[in-house]
This record gives C-alpha cells, structure tokens and sequence, in this order.
C-alpha cells in the first residue's frame, strides 16, 4: 500500500470529481465526533438484545463504538430515494432461501431458469443466483499443505517457509488437542453446576449473572460461563465448535495418511490453468446447507431485511445479494477466488465482499490481475483483515493489494479489522490483525448477529464480520450517491470514520498496549452518519 500521505479533501474531490453530475441534494451539517471523546462510558453492560444490535449504535449517544447506521437512517436517510445495488459475496456459499436473505437475493435477468442452456453466453449454465466454483467440495488442504506436496509451485524460500509452518502446526497439534479438550470438559462441568444453582437446564448471559454464591466451584463455573458467552454462542454451539478444533487437530496429526487425497479431483478442474474457467456448478448453498453457515452469516450483516422484527438488521436497505461460492473448510485456491472476483464484477456487482484470507498464495499475480479488473469496473473490493493478531505489515496476508506491501496496485481495495463492543482499553478484537499500512480501518467484529443457514442467527466473531460491516456502509453509500466512485467511496469510508484516540490492548495481551492510532493507516473506526455526510458533499462538488 501506498506510504505516502493522502491528499488532502478538497484537492482530492477536485481532482476526482471533476464530471460527476450536479443533483438536488440534502443540505446537511458538517461532519460530527470525528474524534470520539474519551471520557465516555457504558453505564452498564449491554443486555443480549442490544448486542444483537450493537454494530448500529452510535459511539457517544450509546456509548459502544458502532458504525451510527441507526442515527444515519434516522437522520440522514429517511424518506429518501436509493439504487439498488449489487453486493457479491465471495465466500463459503448462502442460504439463499433463509427467511430474512430470500428477498435480497440476486436473480441473473439473461438466464432462463432450468433449461440447461447458457442464455447469457458467460460460460456458466443456469447461473441464476450466482456460481459455485467448488462443485461438490466441501474441504480443501491448506495453502502450505499444497506447497509441500508440490513444490514445482513456489520458488525454494517459499517452500522452506511453508514447511516450517507445517512442521510447527504439527508440533503443536498434540498440545492444542489437550487444551480443548480440557475446555470441553471445564466448559461441561462448569455448565452443570450453573444449571443446578439456577434449576434450568437452559439460561441466557442475563440469568448468568444473578448467580452470586461464596462457594468457591460456582464462582470458579460462572467465571468459565462467562468467559464461554463472550465467544457469542451458547454452550452447545460453544462446544460443538472447540469440537471442530480438535476434529481439526486429529486430523492434521493424521495428515501425513491424507496427504494425497486430492479434493479437486471431482472438479475435473486444474487450479493451475487460469484459462480453463469451465468448472463447477449453479448450486450457490454449496453440497452441504450447514457448510454455508460462514457465507450466510456474511451475507445477513450486509443484507437481511431491516425492521422486519426477526433476526437481526443488515447495513444496507437496497441490495441484491450474489452469491459466488469459492472458499472451502480449507484454503481457498487462487484460481477460484480470482474467477469469482471476475464474474461478480461481470453480473454488476458494485461491491463484493471478501471475508477469507491464507497466509501463502503460489497465483497470487492472477488474484492482483482480478483486482485491478475490478477497479477497471469501478468495483469495491472489501476485504477482513484476518484473525492471526499479527502485524501484516510484515506477515504475509493475501488476498491484498500490494506485491511490496508498501505500494497499492490499485485503488479500489479497503481491508478492514476488527472491533470488540467495549469502549475502552479494549476496544481492539484480540485476535485482528494490524497494520500501519495494510489495514485501512476498524469495524465491529465481536459478538456480530446475524443468519445462518436453516432460518436461524447467530453471534459470530471475526474480522469476517467486520468486513460485511463495511461492505454493508459502502453498498448504502453507492446505493444513495450512485455517482460516487468505488475509489471516492473507499476514501469516504477511511477518511469518515471516527477516530480513537487512546491506548489499547493488542493481539489480547494486557502488556502490550499501543495508541489506536497506529493499528490502522487512519487510526478509525468506520460511521456510516459521518460517511453519508463526506458522500453527500463530495456527490455536490
């Protein structure tokens, strides 16, 4: 990414802005909290039904650093006119029959539904809700798993990189395997003893917190609980999760059998032929509903019906969802992901989100090539900064936009970390990564609500949420101030935000405090109220 400073405001609007038609617009106040007062705090801790709302609340009036896409309708938005806007989602697949995404589905207008034929001649037959490049793929190797096995990938450096980190992950599988299934355990028995001193089987954070006692066991079970809730899920979906980490770790220490099992196989595809693009299937959600759980949720924050008084509310209120299914329980190829850019772009996407990332990428120049094809098209890539609490500008994180990690290939990329709901010292997510030049901004990315396949929601974390959060404030920008380009709207987005001006936590460690200011290029956090204020004046120059 670029280290040199941006120009500033009104050099940039009268360079960029030159041409953009004159329209009747709103008159509105200059910009509000640019930067957020540090003396503001929570007078108690938010109840379950405001956390499923908390990435919409505004930083000073509710005291939680949300992106103010509440104040924003309510002040800014309402009774206005907007575009439909086309938000791709490059992800795991969607439920795109889930009750409160159905609606906000993306239907291909050139193709006749079922007839088995490429109407609109794109190389995709009965490509109606989008395409799923990985067929019937469920799982996939990692990254550095496909090096190892061929090495005619990447040059020696790489290799030996890309061994050394499958050599550690294989030392410390068997220690990882320990530490959960000890939190099983803890998290079982901690569970029971709650249940007892409530006599429910089944209790929410709330109920939790009466429990008060001086015996030392059920203070020791509501501090595990606790701790259990702040993952966001109750203690069967907790569990099933810790489940899938040792799942995981089992089947890395019986890796060395696996090794030759080649996933691709049934694709027919070669993922290292970039020009045979005839591949995969119509069928969006993926072979397995359940394994669609991670784009459905993707695709809630962007998108489910708002005010509906079920689920939870998406940013934007004009959107169509297209679905591109391209990343597996595994590492995504760089083949995939590349295509998926491209064929969103091509369906008129004017957004799309990408909420995965690898540390390795062998055709990394042909996800580069399908960036800057995005930019051509004015498009909006919005991508998760990832969930290492590493500083990438020094660790590899791909997809990005820099081959130097200094200098950007184009200007239509914003990558984004993530935020916890606590406005305090630990405001920054413990597991985001950072980065003075390759992360751009902030956005919440703990305990974030939203769809997950079969008609039910979810709090999940990561800076997978976080990016879904900004997409949703960028299709909301283009959908009212469709003249905007995804170059202006990405500046918006930095250049609008709130800025935090304190220490904070990094990577969850208590000893390692740095100004929040130096997590990011702009030390902010994304507000949609400011964002329409920044979109509407430049939309008037």
């Amino acid at each position: 990414m670029n280290t040199i400073k941006p120009i500033c405001l009104s050099v940039f609007s009268a360079l960029v802005l030159a041409g953009c038609g004159a329209q009747k617009l709103p008159n509105y106040k200059s910009l509000t909290e640019i930067t957020a007062p540090v003396n503001i705090k929570k007078n108690k801790a938010l109840t379950e039904t405001q956390l499923k709302h908390w990435n919409q609340y505004d930083i000073v009036k509710d005291t939680v650093p949300g992106m103010s896409v509440d104040r924003a309708y309510a002040e800014l938005l309402k009774n206005r006119k907007s575009k439909k806007v086309i938000v791709g989602i490059v992800d795991s697949g969607v439920d795109i029959e889930h009750e409160d995404l159905k609606s906000v589905i993306w239907t291909n207008p050139k193709e006749i539904p079922g007839n088995g034929i490429d109407d609109d001649k794109n190389g995709y037959v009965d490509d109606i809700h989008g395409w799923n490049f990985l067929g019937d793929i469920v799982k996939e190797h990692l990254e550095y798993e496909r090096i190892i096995k061929d090495k005619s990938l990447v040059d020696e450096a790489t290799y030996q990189e890309a061994k050394k980190q499958y050599d550690k992950k294989i030392a410390d599988a068997e220690g990882e395997k320990s530490y959960f299934t000890k939190m099983i355990t803890d998290v079982t028995n901690a569970d029971k003893t709650i249940q007892k001193q409530l006599g429910k089987g089944v209790y929410t954070v709330d109920e939790l917190k009466t429990v008060e006692s001086k015996d030392t066991l059920v203070q020791k079970s509501k501090a595990i609980v606790e701790r259990m809730f702040s993952y966001g899920m109750p203690v069967v979906d907790f569990k099933n999760e810790v489940q899938k980490q040792i799942d995981a770790k089992d089947e890395l220490l019986k890796e060395q059998d696996k090794f030759d099992v080649d996933y691709r196989k049934v694709l027919g595809d070669n993922p290292n032929d970039i020009t045979a693009t005839n591949y995969g299937n119509n069928n969006v959600t993926g072979p397995d509903k359940e394994e669609a759980l991670h784009g459905t949720h993707v695709a809630g924050i962007v998108a489910q019906l708002r005010n509906n008084n079920i689920g939870g509310d998406g940013i934007a209120d004009n959107v169509a969802i297209l679905t591109v299914r391209a990343v597996p329980d595994g590492d995504e190829y760089d083949k995939d992901i590349a295509l998926a850019i491209r064929y969103a772009v091509d369906n008129g996407a004017k957004v799309i989100n990408g909420s995965f990332g690898k540390a390795f990428s062998p055709h990394k120049n042909w996800v580069f090539d399908a960036i800057k094809y995005a930019a051509k098209k004015d498009v909006l890539i919005v991508h998760a900064a990832g969930n290492d609490a590493k500083n990438i500008d020094y660790y590899d994180n791909f997809p990005n936009d820099s081959e130097d990690k200094k200098t950007e290939i184009s200007d239509n990329l914003i990558t984004v970390g993530a935020l916890n709901f606590e406005y305090d010292k630990n405001i920054a997510a413990r597991f985001s990564n950072i980065g003075k030049i390759n992360v751009d901004v902030f956005a919440p990315g703990v305990k974030i609500y939203a769809s997950i396949p079969d008609n039910k929601y979810r709090f999940l974390q990561g800076t997978s949420m976080a990016a879904p959060n900004v997409a949703g404030v960028a299709a909301l920008i283009r959908s009212y101030y469709p003249k905007l380009t995804a170059s202006q709207v990405k500046h918006i987005l930095m250049d609008s935000g709130v800025a935090i001006n304190m220490d904070v936590v990094v990577g969850g460690n208590p000893k390692d405090m740095r100004a929040f200011s130096e997590l990011s290029k702009t030390g902010k956090i994304v507000n949609a109220y400011n964002a329409i204020l920044m979109a509407n004046k430049m939309a008037k120059k």
